[in-house]
């Protein structure tokens, strides 16, 4: 499938900088800014904020919170797993 294969490109990427070159190269920068907003959300989430505090502070609507949340909750991991590299 080709979702996987990108996966595999993306995780063959050695460093930020070879990371953050594709991105630029794939996506548009709306694209970006969306994804980066929505990771800005998830990290305010885990702090534990209620939904409105986060919504405020991410200039976020309740609505793109209530997803992320979702996500967090019940998605496949990805977040959490991003979350606890981050904190190492």
């Amino acid at each position: 499938m080709e979702q996987y294969e990108l996966f595999d490109v993306i995780a063959s990427l050695k460093s930020p900088a070879e990371v953050e070159r594709f991105f630029r190269d794939l996506c548009t920068r709306s694209e970006l800014e969306a994804m980066a907003h929505r990771w800005e959300v998830a990290q305010l989430l885990a702090e534990g904020l209620p939904y409105l505090e986060v919504a405020k502070r991410a200039h976020a609507s309740t609505t793109t919170v209530t997803r992320v949340a979702q996500w967090l909750r019940n998605g496949e991991g990805g977040y959490e797993l991003a979350l606890r590299r981050r904190k190492r």
